[in-house]
């Protein structure tokens, strides 16, 4: 497996990373476990999940991929030796379910929606947070939205 250094950080990071939108929706915690441990056997600890997973979203399964990852953790320990990327929902055209549709960047939201990562994930550190998608003005059929 190759390897890429993270910008300045020092850290290694494989080429490929576990991708785990469907754990919770295609694919039950039991699959997801196994998916995992066979990750690992194969040396493949990095992971990336989000708060809107597994997809496609639904209120009623919104944060599922991130229990059941959390819970494998729980289950297996190891926190220590994966490499866990998570991303926070933005704003979304027509409101959002996720956190009661206060997903703009802002510190307040970004605050909440990290603190309800941590405890889904059942940690209390993710190696890498990202913006799942910008804030942005953007072009919808015509009509100009500003989230």
């Amino acid at each position: 497996m190759k390897f890429h250094p993270l910008a300045q950080t020092g850290i290694k990071l494989p080429e490929i990373c576990l991708g785990t939108m469907t754990f919770g929706e295609q694919n039950t915690q039991s699959e997801a476990f196994q998916q995992l441990a066979y990750a690992l056997e194969q040396g493949l600890y990095f992971w990336d999940t989000a708060e809107m997973y597994p997809v496609p979203p639904k209120p009623e399964t919104q944060g599922a991929t991130e229990r059941i990852i959390g819970n494998w953790i729980s289950q297996h320990g190891g926190r220590d030796k994966l490499f866990l990327a998570s991303k926070i929902a933005g704003p979304s055209q027509g409101g959002s379910h996720i956190r009661d549709g206060n997903t703009r960047f802002i510190a307040s939201d970004i605050s909440t929606a990290l603190d309800q990562s941590l405890q889904r994930l059942q940690t209390d550190y993710i190696d890498l947070y990202q913006l799942h998608w910008p804030q942005r003005p953007t072009n919808f059929f015509g009509s100009t939205w500003l989230w």
